[in-house]
Order: C-alpha cells, then structure tokens, then sequence
C-alpha cells in the first residue's frame, strides 16, 4: 500500500475569480511513495446557497424552553469528472509511485448564479473537491474554493441617480418645545464599486437649544430566508464624523467622502438570502433620540468609467487652422466649429481584486469526514476575492468651514462590528 505525500487542486494561471460561463480549469496534483491502489480518483464541481440559523422557543410549562433550526439551500450546480479509473464501484486501479498531474475541466453556468458570500447565518459558497475512492480504507479527499462574481454594472442609468432624503423633528422638554432639527442629505450617484468612495452632500439645521453632531455610515444588511421567516443581520463599515452644530446654526457638507472597503457586492438573485447596503446620515442628539435617515445605495462589481472630456477647440488642427485664418486679413475669421468629437473609449484595465474584509472561512461541511485524521489534505480555508478600485480618484471635494476657519469634517474612521441581529 502507497503513502500519500501531495494530493491538492490547483487552478490554471493562480485564478480565483470566476464569472458566469468561465471555464474553471486546473489539475489535480498527486504524489505517491510507492503505488495505491483504488477504485477512482474523481473530481466534482459544487454551487451552493446555504441558510441556518436557531431560534429559543418557550414551551410555556415546566420543561422550559427549546431550540428550533431554520435551514433552507439552493443547489446552483453539482457536476464531476473522473480522472483515474472507472464508474464501476468494485474496478481496482493503481496509480504508480511518483508524481502525477491529472487536468480536469468545467464550464460555470451562463446566469441564475449568484456572487460567493460568506455570512453570519448562511453562505454563497462554490468549491472543487477531488476525491480518492480507496477500497477498504477512508478516502482521501481535498478541496479548493474559488470566487464567483455575478456582475452589476454601476454605470447603467439606473445607478447613475442621487439618492436624496430629508427628516425633520422637534424636541420636547416637559412642557417646553424647540425649534426644529432637519437633515437634508443626497449622494452624487447610486452604484459604487468597493474602492471607491461616496460623496455625500448634506445639509443640517438645527433650531433647538443643544449642540448636535452630524456623522454618516456605511451599512451592510444581511437578510436570510428559511420555512417562512427570515433573519437579519446589520454589519456597520466605515464612519465619517463632522463638527458639532451650534444651536441657532447650520452645519453643511459638500461632497464629503465615505470610503467603502472590499465588501461583498450586492446580492439581489438568490432566494434565501439577500445583501443590501445604504448609508445612515444622523444627528447625535445629547439627551433625545437621534435624528436619522437612509439613503440606500448598489454596491457592484464594474467600477465607475468617467469618460474623459474633449473638445474640438482644444485640438492643434483648430488652434492652426484659426492662426492661418487670422493672418488672412481680406477675410474674417470663421466661428469655431461646435460638432462635438468624442474620442474612442480607452481600453479597460485589468480588474484588481481584494480580500474580503470579513477574512477566511473555514471549507469544512457536513458531509467532510473530519473524525479521521489525514481524509482531508490541503488548505482548508477560503477568503473571498472581491473587485477593488485601487487608484480612484474622487471629484474634488469643498470643505466647509466653521467661524474659526476649521474644516466641518472632524474624521473618518474604519471599523467592523456587527448590530444584533433582529
């Protein structure tokens, strides 16, 4: 009997992100110290969306209480090829002693995939498992996830809109009421792409007699379906933070940036489980409830294209043109041309991807034996790869200020926590 020293799966060209309709293509690497013997080596495919999470119920008696499961799951595909040996499950093969290199070979579906997510309460989850089936003996079984990007391109009209709200309340002390606190805030466009970042416009009165704080977030909502009910999960991302509004005084913001890290895109076509985003823009309120609203906004996966501008007039064959003309003094000089050129589009360059900022997974599943030590070999862990936007650059923006010449915009911060779930 041989001794397994090498068995994983490794893609063509170090690829992990796939869209729909690639070919996901690689080989299978095995390494023997003497020959082994089996029925097949095998290689599957899997697509799968996944739901579960618990929930305590009280029996409203002595036995106290209970724990119910909600599941639900979606399988995308499941396909395999078998790279050594036969269908026949009593066949007896041997792979000789040494190295082998086994390629194998799959096409994604062209659509009704949804983008690779890894949650609270469920995942989006697509992965490669090569299998050996060993008579007599546990078979020995590796794995490989990859990424899977469904594309939502922010630069079709529809998320191309600002998004604009506005909220108003008053305070009330006892018998006493204050004037009005009001927000009015937009941001320049709908879609972004992670890497980018979204300018916010806001305006903040306040007529009341205490000093509010104007902030905005980035929020990432996770709802789960499963047996009829759902579950959601709120995640909080990046923070801006402005100076304090005076009573009797308005606080404004022009274009003020919130930056958005390498978060799953939006997942609007799975039907257990959705993830969408908005921006929270508030008021901290010292001693009342704050004052909030959401503008929710499209996270995709094409980042944004500005077309550059051009203008006929700025060509050197107008500016000569009009110098030939001008030394001519028996004939006027002619108006300026008005037809627009418009260039040819540049060529788009390669996509840059970033790891998840919500880091590695564990690939173990249900049906992973991981009671026998040694079944499983190779790297166990998955991050998700999300397309980023290294080098973007935003429009410039105008910072207010205060009566003392500082800037409205305090800080802006990073972070990651999650709300409970509700």
């Amino acid at each position: 009997m041989g001794k397994l020293k090498c068995f994983e799966i490794i893609l063509s060209g170090s690829k992990t992100v796939y869209h729909p309709g690639e070919r996901v293509q690689g080989i299978v690497v095995v390494e023997l110290k003497g020959d082994m013997k089996m029925r097949s080596l095998r290689i599957f495919m899997k697509g799968v969306a996944k739901v579960h999470w618990t929930e305590s119920r009280s029996t409203g008696s002595r036995l106290g209480s209970y724990t119910e499961h909600y599941n639900a799951e979606v399988e995308y595909f499941f396909k395999r090829q078998v790279l050594f040996g036969g269908e026949v499950a009593d066949g007896r093969d041997t792979l000789s002693d040494g190295h082998h290199e086994l390629n194998f070979s799959f096409d994604l579906p062209m659509g009704g995939i949804s983008t690779s997510f890894e949650g609270k309460h469920g995942s989006i989850r697509y992965w490669l498992k090569a299998e050996m089936d060993k008579p007599w003996s546990f078979n020995h079984k590796t794995k490989k996830a990859f990424t899977v990007i469904s594309p939502i391109d922010i630069n079709r009209p529809e998320y191309q809109v600002q998004v604009e709200s506005s909220v108003e309340k008053t305070l009330c002390c006892w018998l006493c009421t204050s004037g009005p606190i009001s927000i009015t805030s937009r941001t320049d466009r709908r879609g972004y792409c992670p890497g980018e970042s979204i300018a916010i416009s806001a305006e903040f009165d306040n007529h009341s007699s205490r000093t509010v704080i104007p902030y905005a977030t980035l929020y990432q909502s996770q709802t789960f379906f499963a047996s009829g009910k759902s579950r959601v999960r709120r995640t909080k991302f990046t923070v801006l933070t402005g100076l304090p509004v005076a009573p009797g005084t308005r606080g404004s913001w022009d274009s003020q940036l919130l930056k958005i890290p390498a978060v799953t895109p939006s997942i609007i076509n799975c039907c257990v489980m959705k993830v969408d985003y908005y921006v929270k823009v508030a008021l901290h309120i010292n001693g009342a409830y704050n004052l909030t609203m959401h503008l929710p906004v499209v996270i995709g996966t094409v980042p944004f294209r500005q077309a550059p501008s051009y203008r006929y007039t700025d060509s050197r064959y107008y500016r000569e043109t009009q110098a030939q003309f001008a030394s001519v003094s028996l004939l006027p000089v002619p108006p300026p041309y008005r037809e627009m050129i418009t260039p040819p589009p540049p060529f788009d360059e390669p996509p840059t991807y970033a790891e998840s900022i919500s880091g590695a997974v564990n690939l173990d599943d249900d049906d992973d034996d991981n009671e026998a030590p040694g079944v499983n070999m190779g790297d166990l862990t998955y991050t998700p790869m999300y397309r980023y936007v290294y080098n973007y650059r935003p429009p410039p923006a105008y910072h207010e200020t205060d009566s003392n010449g500082l800037s409205n915009l305090e800080h802006i911060s990073l972070t990651v926590c999650s709300d409970d779930d509700s």
